[in-house]
């Protein structure tokens, strides 16, 4: 197979959560826990740091992979979804891992993986292991691609854990309280292992500070963090809360003897973008008629992406808008501004929801435009009729995004 087909193979064979919803979560490690036997305990040859977390784990882990890259370490990533690139979800100091890699992986394993009805998710943590292991890689950073528990991530022993903060999504999995979702994530503590906690509520940090305390792991909060504040490439308004979830990971990590000076860690913050690609994290893509996209997609991450919004200047606004179809509309909808024309759209995955039913939804929270077929198509509507002192915000979903970077 060369590379296309592989990730053909991969995508049509196995069902995957990003795709499909529920019928791609599995709950249990076991499948996991066999094929890092399979692959001789690949990650137990790399340190890591593991990142849990509604939102902010996919930006915290790649300023943490930035700051560690500045600081001299080989550093391998792992984030997921991607936005253009299956590539994207693997790198080392930056790069994406190769595609002769994944051909050869594949093809090596595709057997083991059909017999054992593998997920896309639990191939693609084996997938990754391996790489840094084989590798070398002084450190990698794991970001959490559901919950926590019950994460195929979560087989790792790392230096320290992140939990960047608890809001209501993926309640079919997770729980439909803070205080059961918080559980979950929670399952990424290990005995003896230190835990930074970003964001918390009342409800959430006793859950934090009981799992801690019953596995006599040492519990930071980023809340209290007192050192120097840096900048950050990356500009949305939320990433302030992360940068100090970051800074406080990094004392951690240098009470644990990595060498992290104040320089590496500025360089680190400034340079997220071009030493990590990350994509889509209040981007702007153009500048008149000023275009911003951003993969906030629930109600906690819109709900601060929204207010960024309003303090831009412009004459209209325009918001191209898809989500996917299992999403809280009742919750997300009324934070979205009724002083706009919006574009609703269907983004091109399966558990997209369809644009009409969008637009029928959003005109019950006064929210009117008009529907397209495709991301496309409803993107290039709002670039036709914005003037150059307009604004697009381009968002809802990370495939919506995904399609137009």
């Amino acid at each position: 197979m060369n590379y296309r087909e592989t990730l053909d193979w991969m995508f049509a064979q196995l069902p995957m959560y990003q795709r499909q919803g529920a019928s791609a979560y599995k709950a249990d490690l076991h499948n996991t826990e066999q094929l890092a036997a399979y692959l001789n305990f690949p990650e137990t040859k790399f340190k890591s740091v593991h990142v849990a977390g509604t939102n902010g784990k996919g930006s915290t882990s790649h300023m943490l992979a930035s700051v560690l890259q500045e600081s001299g370490y080989k550093v391998g990533l792992y984030t997921s979804p991607h936005l253009k690139d299956f590539r994207e979800r693997i790198r080392i100091n930056g790069k994406k891992i190769y595609e002769e890699y994944i051909i050869d992986f594949i093809t090596k394993h595709r057997a083991y993986f059909e017999r054992n009805q593998l997920s896309f998710f639990e191939m693609t943590v084996g997938l990754a292991f391996q790489y840094f292991a084989e590798s070398k890689v002084d450190i990698a950073i794991i970001e959490v691609g559901l919950g926590g528990r019950l994460d195929s991530t979560n087989i790792i022993t790392p230096e320290v854990s992140v939990i960047t903060n608890i809001g209501l999504d993926h309640t079919r999995f997770l729980g439909d309280t803070l205080g059961q979702i918080a559980k979950e994530k929670a399952g990424i503590i290990k005995k003896g292992i230190p835990v930074v906690i970003g964001r918390t509520t009342t409800e959430t940090k006793k859950v934090f500070i009981e799992k801690a305390t019953t596995g006599k792991s040492d519990i930071y909060f980023a809340a209290d963090y007192k050192g120097a504040v840096y900048e950050s490439d990356l500009k949305g308004n939320y990433q302030k809360e992360n940068i100090k979830t970051v800074l406080q990971t990094i004392l951690v990590l240098k009470e644990k003897s990595w060498v992290i000076d104040n320089d590496n860690i500025k360089k680190g913050l400034e340079g997220v973008i071009a030493n990590t690609g990350l994509l889509g994290r209040w981007q702007i893509l153009n500048e008149k008629p000023k275009v911003i996209c951003d993969t906030a997609h629930n109600s906690d991450g819109l709900a601060i992406a929204l207010k960024q919004l309003q303090d831009e200047y412009y004459d209209r606004l325009h918001i191209v808008l898809g989500v996917v179809e299992d999403k809280d509309l009742i919750g997300i909808l009324p934070l979205f501004p009724v002083q706009a024309q919006y574009y609703f759209c269907k983004p091109n995955i399966l558990r997209g929801l369809d644009e009409k039913e969008l637009e029928k939804k959003a005109l019950k929270f006064g929210l009117t435009g008009d529907s397209y077929e495709s991301v496309e198509k409803a993107y290039k509507a709002a670039l036709q009729v914005a003037t150059d002192m307009d604004v697009i915000y381009v968002g809802g979903s990370t495939f919506v995004v995904a399609e137009i970077i």
